[in-house]
Order: C-alpha cells, then structure tokens, then sequence
C-alpha cells in the first residue's frame, strides 16, 4: 500500500501510556466491541525478545489465541532492535491487517517507537568511537550523575526524560550535540520524511492519580515475582552469552534481579529497586508523552473508558 492508499484508509489506533497502566487490558475490552475485527501490533522494545515473557508482561497464549498479536518473540536476547526496522515492521503489518479486513491497533509504552512510525525518524550523526570512549573515561572518574547535570545545561527536554543513571542515552545525546552542535530533542524534530501518511487516534492511557499509577506498578511486579520473574532472569543469566551491557537486559526490571543472581543484595531488595525503577521509567513514559501532541488522554479507572475510545473512532469516521 503506498502513501496515497494509506491517507484515505480508516484511521490506525495508537494506544500508549506508562507501563502498567491498563492499555492492553484497554484494547482487549475495545477489540471485542469491534465484534472481533481488530489485531495488535505491539509496540514494545522488551516483548520483541524471546523467553522474556514474564517481566515484560507479555500476553499469554491464551490471550494471543483470541486475538491475533504481532511483534512478539522476534529475536534473541542477544540480538538488536532498532526504533527503524520497528516503523519498517509495522507498516507492513498494518497494511496486510487493513488487507485482511482488520482494524490495526497499535498498543504499547516504547514511544521512540510510536515516534519512528508517527513521525518518522531524524538523521541523527553517526556513533564516534574516540567521542565514546573520552565520555567513559569522564564518567569512570565524575558518575554518570555528573554528565547527567551536564546534559540538563546542554539539552534540559533530554535531560528530562533520562534517569542520571540512564548511561548509554545520557552518552548518545552528548555525542549528539558534541558532533552537530544541535540538541537531541531539537534533533528528534527534524523529521526524514518517513512520517506515517495515513490517520491515527492516539490514546493515552493512564490513571489520572499518580498514586493509583504506583499502586498499579507495585502490585504487577509482585505479581510476576510470583509467576517465576526471578527464575526467568535466572534461565536468561545461565545462557553465559547475556550480560547487562545488552538492551535485552536493560529492560526494566531484569537488572535487578540480575544483580541480586550475582549477589549484591537480597530478593527483597531486588524487587524495591525493581520496583522503583518501574516507576521511574513510567515516569520517563509520561514526561514524553506529554510533549508529544494529538494524544487524547482516557482514565483506565472509568467505567465508560471504552465508550471514549469508541467515540473517537466514530467521529474519525465522519
């Protein structure tokens, strides 16, 4: 399907908001209202990997036998995904959906992801290794922190959506502005053309209290600790060929409890910082979120949550 195909088709659905806040659980009761003619193309940069289903809360083989889910288990743990072969994978998906007679909806918290396929991608400057290695040896001797602080001077939006702790982005957005004198988050503006042709209903989906968000995020991790996380990331550390460097592993969560295998500290500390981190990432999820525009926002606590969403897809239609 090309662009021109794409802008008269029936509007995608886009169904975002911070971990934990109730979007699949939002586009299951909404595919059923659609009587049953829907898929999901997840947008999630964790549940592309295989024998990570436990900590990424990916959907069960039940759920997948009712609803057909695409984007899941594509790649080892060892292997890369790129915010680029993302935009690539769901367009094609979304035209054979529509091909199919199916409504495309696009469920998921990884919003670089959301961005490459809305948007499109910016021509970013490409890695530089001397660059890279002079930033390690800065951070070996002041902390991350220190560069942290340095960002927010350079680039506070970047610095904003980063954990201090955040190394691999906090380094990519330096090298950003060291090698072209502009700002990531100016960057990420100047878009190569790649943006999504057709229409797209974005929901954002969270809870507006931000205490029944963090109730939500604790009461998942518990959960998970009990359907075997650790032993998961305990299968995944045996491999011998996974470390904490790769961004399978750096999937919230799993370092954690990474650590605690190799003896830093308790299980139940493990999960409080699990469990902190979850935060800080939902954090992360909404600060972007909410500078990003064309997102309706839908409380997952109301009962008529659903109706809203309907709504929106019936005024796309006239």
């Amino acid at each position: 399907m090309n662009s021109a195909e794409r802008a008269t088709s029936p509007p995608i659905v886009a169904i975002s908001g911070p971990t934990a806040a109730g979007k699949s659980s939002l586009a299951l009761q909404l595919f059923e209202r659609l009587q049953g003619r829907a898929e999901i193309v997840s947008v999630d940069s964790a549940q592309v990997y295989r024998g990570m289903d436990i900590g990424t809360a990916k959907p069960d083989a039940q759920t997948r036998a009712r609803i057909p889910h695409h984007l899941l288990d594509l790649i080892d743990p060892a292997q890369a995904y790129s915010a680029a072969r993302f935009a690539d994978d769901a367009r094609r998906l979304i035209d054979e959906i529509r091909a199919r007679g199916n409504r495309p909806m696009l469920v998921g918290g990884t919003m670089l992801y959301f961005r490459a396929l809305l948007q499109g991608l910016s021509e970013l400057p490409a890695a530089d290794p001397a660059f890279r290695a002079r930033i390690e040896r800065e951070a070996a001797r002041l902390g991350w922190g220190a560069l942290h602080a340095r960002l927010a001077e350079l680039d506070p939006p970047s610095a904003a959506r980063l954990h201090p702790n955040d190394a691999q982005r906090i380094q990519r957005a330096l090298e950003i502005y060291e090698l072209s004198g502009v700002p990531a988050s100016r960057q990420f503006l100047r878009s190569r053309g790649q943006a999504w042709a057709g229409a797209a209903i974005r929901i954002a989906v969270c809870p507006p209290q931000r205490e029944e968000l963090h109730r939500r995020i604790e009461q998942r991790f518990h959960q998970m600790m009990a359907q075997g996380f650790l032993g998961e990331v305990a299968r995944l550390r045996a491999r011998g060929d996974l470390h904490l460097a790769l961004p399978s592993m750096r999937a919230v969560g799993y370092r954690q409890l990474w650590r605690h295998l190799e003896g830093e500290f308790g299980p139940e500390h493990a999960v409080e910082l699990g469990v902190a981190a979850t935060r800080q990432y939902a954090k992360r999820q909404l600060t972007w979120l909410r500078g990003e525009s064309g997102w309706a926002w839908v409380d997952p606590t109301e009962p008529n949550s659903v109706d809203v969403v309907l709504n929106l897809i019936d005024s796309a239609r006239t």
